[in-house]
């Protein structure tokens, strides 16, 4: 099998509940700490455990403007802010024109949205913002990234829910590979934690008010979460002439609908499964080539159960499984950035975290996730996976650079 494309990654930003940049980050996750924690906001409803970015002072959000910005957007520019400067790329000496944005979002800027709802229940239609739509739709967040950065190749949004993340990773892979652009920035942002939304979830019994704790026997729901990744990504050639470190190359991509239901995945994972092969297939790899595996991992009963499953059809020698969610709750639409950033860490350093939270592993599930403690292993092959409401998968397959 001929491998696709494959770009390289040079640099990562992340945001999370965990800590403001990348390396609170993936400390925490390789130390299997736990964010989780009762939100003082949402006190009187019946869930109140989220994952909360702690604040946020980034010098690209003392620009001006940056303030009345809604959060989601916030966090995206600060997530991308840092993923340039680790790439060691300069926006006023590039050629914007080369240059791509695809973000990942599963609610948008559903603040600016309860904002703006509130006060005209309140105080009628003049006291809403001339600016509650900038901050509401949801391309908003990468519309803000290129006018702060002076980015003028394609841009776009993207909605496959809890896939969004994996699914603008795959998309800004076909922009570098059809040539339309040399850099990518691909963001995956999420600030979900409004009283609707929580409360939406909460109806669904989709949430937990106890832990985060992905494959455990006592499994009961996910924790919500707030952040944002994103990932630098440049055609090869582009990368090495001007001198960037790769940190490692995206081979694979893939992905399929379910077909079977809004929120609950197919019994069999059968979408899922087609997802994963689809990514294995376009890396020009067989299922024994992944060393490790950055699951999904969620936390909820039936997700959990079925991506179990599909870990052991598909991969039957086993490879170590990990979830970040343990650590960092589940930050919906950004979770395939963050997560798929967090992989490449993971190979870049022959190590595979533990999945916090998961004290005893359901023994129906038969996989090996790494658990207690990180776990050495050398990997030159990981997958990540992503699974959403609505029936949408979306994998993608990492390697070593």
């Amino acid at each position: 099998m001929k491998p696709a494309f494959a770009p390289v990654v040079t640099g990562i930003g992340l945001v999370t509940a965990a800590g403001p940049d990348r390396d609170t980050t993936w400390a925490a996750v390789r130390e299997g700490r736990p964010t989780a924690a009762p939100d003082p906001r949402l006190h009187d409803l019946p869930v109140s455990l989220t994952c909360r970015v702690p604040a946020l002072d980034h010098p690209v959000l003392r620009q001006r403007g940056s303030a009345s910005l809604d959060p989601v957007a916030r966090l995206g520019l600060a997530a991308t802010a840092q993923a340039l400067e680790h790439a060691d790329l300069d926006p006023s000496a590039w050629d914007g024109s080369r240059v791509a944005v695809v973000t990942g979002h599963g609610t948008g800027g559903v603040h600016s949205e309860q904002t703006a709802a509130a006060r005209l229940a309140d105080r009628g239609p003049g006291s809403v913002s001339a600016y509650f739509l900038t901050g509401y739709l949801i391309n908003m967040a990468g519309a803000n990234i290129a006018l702060r950065f002076g980015i003028t190749g394609p841009t776009t949004a993207l909605s496959t829910a809890c896939a969004s993340g994996t699914t603008a990773l795959g998309t800004a892979r076909d922009l570098l590979a059809t040539g339309q652009c040399d850099i990518a920035v691909v963001c995956g942002a999420e600030f979900p934690l409004t009283r609707l939304v929580v409360t939406g979830f909460t109806q669904l019994g989709a949430l937990s008010n106890h832990s985060s704790r992905p494959f455990d026997a006592a499994r009961d729901g996910f924790v919500i979460a707030e952040g944002a990744g994103t990932l630098i990504l440049e055609r090869p050639e582009h990368a090495a002439a001007r001198g960037a470190r790769p940190l490692a190359r995206l081979i694979g991509y893939g992905a399929s609908t379910d077909a079977h239901h809004l929120v609950a995945p197919h019994p069999e994972g059968r979408g899922a499964e087609r997802a994963v092969r689809a990514a294995l297939a376009d890396a020009g790899l067989l299922p024994e080539d992944v060393d490790h595996i950055n699951a999904h991992g969620t936390s909820t009963p039936r997700n959990d159960e079925v991506e179990g499953a599909l870990l052991r059809r598909v991969f039957p020698h086993r490879p170590p499984v990990t979830s970040a969610k343990g650590s960092l709750g589940h930050t919906m639409g950004a979770a395939g950035v963050i997560e798929a950033a967090l992989t490449v860490l993971a190979l870049r350093e022959d190590v595979v975290p533990p999945t916090a939270g998961l004290t005893e592993l359901d023994k129906a599930l038969d996989i090996d996730v790494v658990m207690g403690a990180e776990r050495a292993h050398a990997s030159s092959i990981a997958l990540s996976t992503s699974f959403g409401f609505g029936g949408h998968n979306a994998a993608v397959v990492l390697a070593r650079a």
